[in-house]
């Protein structure tokens, strides 16, 4: 079956030196294929999916208890490690400080 409503993990980072500082800007992590920006065409890969993306939909059905690879993808994404950057559309963060 399929929900009314989709819930979404949403992985961001932010260079401010105070992530609790109101100004601080966060910026997010875009996937291949997870959805996001209305405006960017649907990936279509049909029968294949990205595994990652599609982990990320069942994640949010979840706690983070339940999916603790979700905290090792952070902290991969924190220490900018190329292989799991290289699984996700954007990095926020190239050419830059890590978050």
């Amino acid at each position: 079956s399929i929900t009314k409503e989709r819930t979404e993990v949403v992985l961001q980072g932010t260079s401010s030196v105070d992530p609790n500082d109101p100004a601080a800007v966060w910026e997010e992590y875009d996937f291949k294929c997870k959805p996001g920006d209305l405006k960017r065409r649907p990936c279509f890969i049909t029968p294949y999916h990205y595994r990652l993306d599609w982990l990320m939909w069942f994640a949010a059905f979840q706690t983070y208890e339940q999916n603790e690879w979700i905290i090792h993808l952070a902290g991969k994404l924190l220490a900018q490690e190329e292989e799991t950057l290289s699984l996700m559309a954007t990095n926020p963060f190239a050419g830059r400080a890590p978050p």
